[in-house]
């Protein structure tokens, strides 16, 4: 173990490094703090002077004494959690001086890479959007609701967002702009019930306000679902607090939530007023683009209060769908009935519990809180307030603490990924975990009709819409939640008669699913953007990404390929595909010229292009990952039409409206697809692609530096992107990251189609230097396919990106809006499908591993098709375990496994 030593004084930083050479060499370099540079650029300068040196711990020599981190320190006048930062900088443990003292290197060392590896810190009181980021990546939740990671004294200001939105509940509303009826349907903001915070000597109310903050650390931990919030607060008045709020939300009763409010004061006696509250005075107001349209979707119909207990019921505006929430204050250590007083007012339930306290004293108030809606599925025989009323009876802090860990117990036991050697990806594949729990377990219970949108629980971005990002979620949910795959499925399948219509509407057969999906399954992209460069409405024309109905497509087929569970396909999924293979086949055309078949009028993924430029034709001709993934539908149908059940497609063909002809139209279409392929081999990325003029990136990135929304650059400078050959996102190589390679190249070579050797390499360095990556699933694509072509820098560095991605907010904002859900499922599949090599889209589970060379062991389980697989992968071995007698291919060899008896196979 070799450390180096870190002294923090207010204007500088000295290091202490010892060579590990044969002198042993002392080494001690000073940096200079720069106030005119941000802390983060300072610690930059630290990486730099550092270059060359090689150490694995850092030694902070004098940090501060806090009861909540061990390696505050201070700097230009201010506190910062240099632990913290230097973690995420060099990827090694830093632990401090006084802690080596008492525990010894090794044991200090081992306590943090455990602690770091399982918690997600902040230390400091932040503004705006990075608050408001934070907020989504502290969000707790079950899949039923979210509860966004705000102070519980906190309201919705410029700052602070504290959030609650329940699965499925959405409104819409109608907003008059410019003489144009804009209609949105929103995710709701309900009321406030996690509101919390308290009075001194019934003075003023306590509000979260940076000059009476001293100190606040807020931790979530991944292993019990816990956040909690620690404050150490000097008010005005000279008063000296510490204040701590726990928050869970209950795994096991998903209509609950509960927090823990402990107040000590420091330096006097007197009273203390605990204040409580479920405030109805809400707005959606977390997307500032969106504060133009009418956000006000709550209307409060009654509030309640008796002596420890409040209630709130409500409903929305349009959709009607009714609510009730409600509260119960109790204490742990005292009896609460004879000191709590309730008022209610027309739009909010407050209490106040009236406290004697002494200086040195802990006083904790919990509070336990139920939400129900009429749109849940369950219990439509009981009101809501007496359902609020017997989860309230039935409920408190220490049941949902019980439940909750023992539902992380098995969470971690089962589909953990541990990686060794690398701290930040062990914690941030963790967060991720956390954050597909957070935004689907609830569906897994079977009455929720919902789904999970690309925001997931945590914020209102995309207005809480389901999009194709589910997609890149679904791995994980059929390998380890299947029944919460399933429900996602019978969100789709309960709207496929929406899909009917909206097909029908635009002149089309079969089933054709929205871009955006909300409450009804009737299209809910907008048809106007806000750029926020020009602060100009631009036509939004993402509704003609008809490949969402692909996406949900290859859902069913995955849902029944990996699971076995074939009662799904029979019952459901045979209508769904064969509705959408409908849709399709009617939107091909014979042209006569070439006598191939056209797709028109449609976009692929890459969003920068929605038609030709100066065409009066709206949308694209044969985009590349559409015609790739219709010939894979249509081939994957016709095979299902020959070997199910004739009863179940005798059924499912009636319900479809399909027909013997289509059948027979299946292989014709599928082969003669037209595709752009240029004598370079390159994948047009639809018709015409090539005819496009490059652009000068260099000159935009000189010009602008973040290039990542190109298309809203060139808007503001009176052009298009439709013009040139530029890319937001992974789009003409995409069908190789959703289907093995072998399967797509046979697809192409169907078609009619040859292409060259060492094809594949020229396509991906073709559109990665076309690719502004200004969707976060970018990366993860690309991290996926310059893995596949041994790329293994360029894959580490954008896997690395991706999966920071929420957690440094590297789009400037967006995660303060809520956290990117597709980005994070797809970062956990490509961790053990293409990192630790296990492919399950085969007939059998293939194993091809290659480690990225800062993970020294990788090791997760997965469920195929009933069999529980455990992998244990390092640099040369594999280590395989299954519950039953299976055969998978591990390095090209063919591994017979005994039920529950470890085999190790090198490669």
């Amino acid at each position: 173990m070799v450390p180096i030593a870190v002294k923090v004084d207010d204007d500088s930083l000295e290091i202490n490094y010892q060579d590990d050479d044969a002198q042993h060499t002392r080494r001690r370099t000073t940096i200079k703090y720069n106030p005119e540079q941000t802390i983060g650029a300072n610690l930059e300068n630290m990486r730099v002077r550092m270059a060359g040196f090689r150490f694995d711990v850092v030694i902070v020599d004098n940090p501060l004494s806090y009861p909540f981190t061990d390696t505050v320190v201070g700097l230009n006048h201010r506190r910062i959690d240099i632990g913290l930062a230097l973690m995420n900088m060099f990827n090694v443990p830093v632990v401090a001086r006084p802690t080596v003292r008492q525990r010894g290197l090794a044991a200090a060392v081992a306590d943090k890479v455990a602690y770091a590896s399982w918690h997600l810190d902040y230390y400091g009181e932040y503004s705006g959007k990075r608050n408001y980021g934070q907020e989504a990546m502290l969000t707790v939740g079950n899949g039923y609701f979210g509860l966004r990671g705000a102070y519980v004294e906190a309201v919705a200001d410029a700052d602070n967002y504290p959030g609650l939105y329940v699965a499925g509940v959405y409104n819409q509303n109608t907003t008059n702009i410019n003489g144009r009826n804009v209609v949105n349907e929103d995710l709701v903001n309900l009321p406030n019930a996690q509101y919390l915070s308290f009075g001194v000597d019934h003075g003023n109310l306590f509000k979260i306000r940076p000059s009476d903050i001293r100190d606040v650390y807020r931790s979530l931990d991944l292993r019990t679902g816990q956040l909690r919030t620690s404050m150490l607060l000097n008010l005005a008045t000279g008063h000296q607090l510490a204040v701590t709020a726990t928050k869970i939300a209950d795994m096991h009763h998903y209509h609950r939530f509960a927090i823990r409010y402990e107040v000590t004061p420091i330096n006097f006696d007197g009273s203390l007023q605990i204040h409580s509250a479920i405030d109805g005075q809400v707005t959606n107001g977390n997307v500032d683009r969106y504060n133009q349209f009418d956000q006000r979707h709550v209307v409060v119909d009654a509030t309640e209060t008796d002596a420890t207990d409040a209630w709130l019921t409500g409903h929305t505006r349009h959709s009607n769908v009714h609510f009730a929430i409600g509260s119960r204050l109790s204490s742990p250590d005292r009896v609460l009935s004879n000191a709590v007083n309730g008022t209610h007012t027309t739009n909010a339930a407050r209490q106040t519990v009236n406290l004697a306290v002494r200086a040195g004293h802990t006083y904790t108030v919990d509070k336990l809180v139920a939400v129900v809606t009429d749109h849940d599925g369950e219990r439509a025989d009981m009101a809501l307030t007496d359902r609020v009323r017997a989860e309230l009876q039935q409920g408190s802090f220490e049941d949902s603490t019980a439940a909750t860990q023992n539902y992380f117990d098995d969470v971690w036991r089962r589909t953990d990924i541990t990686v060794t050697g690398d701290i930040t990806s062990q914690k941030l594949l963790r967060v991720n975990t956390f954050h597909m729990l957070v935004a689907g377990a609830a569906l897994g219970a079977g009455h929720l009709d919902a789904s999970t949108g690309a925001r997931g629980l945590h914020g209102e971005a995309y207005r809480g819409h389901v999009f194709w990002d589910e997609m890149f979620c679904f791995p994980f949910y059929v390998e380890h939640y299947p029944a919460i795959a399933k429900a996602m499925i019978m969100y789709r399948y309960r709207r496929l008669g929406a899909a009917r219509k909206y097909a029908q509407s635009a002149g089309q057969s079969g089933a054709m699913f929205p871009w955006q999906s909300a409450m009804y399954g009737d299209e809910q992209a907008q048809s106007v953007h806000l750029n926020p460069l020009t602060n100009q409405w631009d036509p939004d024309n993402s509704r003609r990404q008809r490949h969402v109905s692909l996406s949900v497509a290859y859902e069913v087929w995955l849902y029944d390929h990996a699971t076995g569970d074939h009662d799904l396909m029979n019952r459901y999924g045979l209508d769904i595909l064969l509705s959408v293979v409908r849709f399709w086949l009617s939107l091909t055309t014979k042209n006569s010229t070439t006598g191939r078949y056209d797709i028109n009028g449609v976009m692929g993924p890459d969003e920068f292009h929605e038609e030709y430029p100066n065409s009066k034709r709206g949308g694209l001709s044969n985009n590349a990952y559409t015609n790739i993934m219709v010939a894979w539908l249509f081939k994957v149908v016709a095979n299902l039409l020959q070997t199910l059940p004739d009863s179940t497609v005798k059924a499912a063909s009636a319900r479809a409206g399909w027909s013997s002809e289509a059948t027979q139209q299946l292989d014709q279409v599928r082969t003669h697809l037209q595709l752009d392929i240029n004598d370079d081999g390159i994948i047009g990325q639809f018709q015409g692609y090539f005819d496009l003029p490059r652009l000068d990136f260099d000159h935009y990135r000189q010009r602008y530096g973040d290039i990542a929304r190109l298309d809203r650059i060139l808007k503001s400078e009176g052009k298009t992107p439709d013009a040139y050959q530029v890319a937001k996102q992974a789009d003409a190589l995409m069908a190789y990251y959703v289907l093995n390679r072998d399967e797509v190249e046979s697809l192409i070579t169907a078609m009619g189609y040859r292409l060259p050797a060492h094809y594949f390499t020229h396509n991906l360095q073709y559109y990665l230097d076309r690719t502004t990556h200004g969707s976060t699933l970018s990366r993860i694509v690309y991290a996926a396919l310059n893995q596949q072509d041994g790329n293994y820098d360029q894959s580490w560095q954008l896997f690395r990106e991706a999966l920071f991605s929420d957690y440094y907010d590297i789009q400037g904002g967006t995660t303060a809006e809520g956290i990117h859900l597709g980005v994070m499922g797809a970062t956990l599949h490509v961790a053990t499908s293409i990192y630790g090599g296990v492919n399950v889209l085969g007939d059998q589970v293939v194993v091809n591993p290659h480690l990225p060379r800062q993970w020294h062991r990788l090791n997760f389980s997965i469920k195929v098709r009933g069999v529980q697989l455990r992998f244990m992968i390092s640099r040369h071995t594999v280590r395989l375990t299954a519950d039953h007698a299976t055969r998978l291919m591990v390095a090209g060899q063919q591994i017979q496994l005994v039920a529950n008896q470890q085999q190790e196979i090198r490669y």
